[in-house]
């Protein structure tokens, strides 16, 4: 007979982990973004404790530019799955003069997630959180160990990390230190397109061609929205697209595509050779070390 296949394996190694967390921890939580890799993270946490429930909450670091559809997804996911949602709001942190409000032709608020992600850890006391982050999506990210060590004001550094040998894992932490969980650690962008029409994890329709009005800027597809100031050069025009990641509507690009159903993304995906992040967010364009750089602030 044969063996298990790959996503049999990487989804074992996702449910270990995510098990081993629930078990070590006193107040895990799942972020959860609506996106794709978070989409799976979900579903493999509800097939971890099948048939009870998810036993943390799920937390979102909501910028206030986020798409009205992946919100709506947000929310109509958690209340299906009975879990309890917690919103950290950005807009709250800038409110309360906590981050300023960035400015400039790519004025995103991704850094400034940080310090409401970290606020959030600890109001609520979580020390461990669970994400979606892949090695393959950015350099900064395959440093980072499937579980992570973030020391007492929430920073990691690459040069400290704990072996993990034979799928063991050290989650010894001091009072005030977390740590961060990836379950998708070796996971790639078409394992996780893979795994979605496997199992029928619904996503968000925005990673589906349609119909959207666009702009560009700096050789990306930017949607029509009211966070962006367009230069008259910037002309919208109504073209067939689809998202690969979603992150802030401020920097994230769309790409031309026609791949409406999940057989034809994946087809897609494999014809082509730059990741998701590298193509199309515009906050991974600042640097080489643009990541790194908000990893070590205490970024996911």
């Amino acid at each position: 007979m044969p063996g298990p296949s790959r996503l049999d394996l990487l989804e074992s190694e996702a449910v270990h982990l995510i098990r081993e967390v629930a078990a070590e921890f006193d107040r895990p939580a799942l972020l959860f973004s609506g996106g794709k890799d978070s989409a799976v993270l979900l579903r493999l946490a509800e097939k971890s404790f099948a048939p009870a429930p998810i036993p943390f909450p799920v937390l979102h670091v909501d910028t206030g530019h986020n798409f009205d559809e992946v919100l709506d997804f947000r929310d109509r996911r958690a209340a299906e799955l009975g879990v309890r949602l917690v919103v950290a709001s950005v807009q709250e942190s800038i409110d309360a003069g906590r981050v300023a409000e960035p400015g400039g032709p790519w004025p995103s608020r991704n850094r400034a997630q940080t310090v409401t992600l970290l606020d959030a850890v600890r109001e609520h006391g979580f020390d461990a959180l669970l994400g979606g982050a892949r090695r393959d999506e950015e350099r900064a990210r395959a440093k980072e160990r499937m579980l992570s060590f973030r020391d007492s004001f929430g920073q990691w550094d690459p040069r400290n990390q704990r072996p993990e040998l034979w799928n063991l894992y050290n989650g010894l932490i001091h009072p005030g230190e977390s740590v961060r969980a990836f379950p998708l650690s070796n996971w790639t962008e078409r394992d996780v397109w893979s795994y979605v029409e496997r199992d029928r994890v619904e996503l968000p329709s925005l990673y589906f061609a349609h119909l959207r009005k666009v702009f560009e800027r700096d050789g990306m597809l930017l949607a029509d929205n009211p966070f962006l100031d367009r230069a008259p050069e910037e002309v919208l025009t109504e073209r067939s697209v689809r998202f690969r990641t979603v992150g802030d509507m401020t920097c994230t690009g769309a790409v031309p595509s026609e791949a409406a159903t999940v057989s034809e993304v994946i087809a897609e995906i494999a014809a082509t050779r730059v990741t998701e992040r590298g193509q199309t967010r515009a906050d991974d364009r600042l640097g080489a070390a643009a990541m790194e750089d908000r990893k070590r602030e205490g970024y996911f």
